[in-house]
């Protein structure tokens, strides 16, 4: 780990174990919210693909929002946080992102420029960074300021996740302004870019060879 022009990370500690890892276990009041708000929003999206209706589509993007900080709350208050729950949340939130989007084009093809380039950021991009931290011995992106401060305020601080999830989807759909969307995506996958070479420059931390 590290080498020529990589980045010194300086990790918080964490002496009481808030943010580590505890026991894993895939069925948690946390992950069964996840499942349901998944399986409805991507089910409402292709409806609203079937029926040509915005209206569905955006009911679609609300039980995704909705059920997102809905499963997060549930894990912390009832302290269920799991890395198996952080990794099915990630996966879920490309889902329904995917869903929401496709059909927002398939509807306003107008507006797909803007939104396959917000799609690159956030279904490989953002994706990368999102799993990342599986490298290291905390429980979800979250808690990734105990590794980097400076990646989780781009990418895992309450602003930072406003801006990269409500702000392009919410600016598309009361605008329509195509090319204000486009330059917000591509911002965004600015900054994912920034913080992936900020990752390679730390350097993830590998098992070392065996034989």
């Amino acid at each position: 780990m590290g080498g020529p022009g990589s980045v010194k990370a300086e990790p918080v500690a964490d002496p009481e174990n808030r943010y580590g890892v505890r026991d894993e276990r895939l069925l948690t009041g946390a992950t069964v919210i996840t499942g349901v708000r998944t399986a409805a929003s991507v089910m409402l999206a292709a409806l609203a693909a079937h029926q040509d209706s915005l209206e569905l589509l955006v009911a679609a993007l609300v039980v995704y929002w909705v059920g997102d900080m809905l499963d997060g709350f549930y894990a912390r208050v009832r302290d269920c946080e799991t890395r198996i729950g952080a990794v099915l949340d990630v996966i879920c939130d490309r889902f329904n992102a995917a869903a929401f989007y496709i059909g927002l084009a398939w509807l306003q093809p107008d507006l797909s420029p803007a939104i396959f380039v917000y799609l690159a950021e956030f279904m490989v991009v953002d994706f990368f960074l999102s799993i990342a931290f599986l490298a290291w011995p905390v429980r979800s992106p979250n808690y990734f300021f105990v590794i980097d401060r400076p990646i989780w305020l781009w990418n895992w601080s309450k602003p930072a996740k406003a801006v990269n999830s409500a702000l392009f989807a919410v600016l598309l759909l009361v605008t329509g302004w195509m090319w204000v969307g486009l330059a917000i995506a591509s911002a965004l996958l600015v900054l994912k870019c920034v913080s992936l070479h900020r990752l390679v420059r730390i350097g993830l931390p590998v098992p070392g060879a065996v034989g």
